[in-house]
């Protein structure tokens, strides 16, 4: 029974402390200024333009992307 208890309240304190974290931050989220709002969507602008960018340089980065192209034609 004392197990039962130590686990129950090993469970709800770490729930407790979720709850406490998420909630902090989306109180500091609410009261972010149209400043901060603009800067983190140019943030993430830049974030997919650099994951995007990434992606393309993947395919295309031996000599000149010769074989890249030659795959993506053969398969018509």
């Amino acid at each position: 029974m004392v197990y039962l208890v130590l686990v129950a309240t090993a469970v709800l304190s770490i729930m407790a402390a979720a709850v406490f974290v998420l909630v902090g931050r989306h109180r500091r989220r609410l009261a972010s200024s149209s400043e901060a709002q603009r800067i983190e969507a140019a943030a993430t602008r830049g974030i997919r333009d650099a994951r995007r960018q990434a992606h393309a340089f993947h395919h295309f980065d031996d000599g000149g992307g010769v074989s890249a192209l030659r795959d993506r034609d053969s398969r018509t």
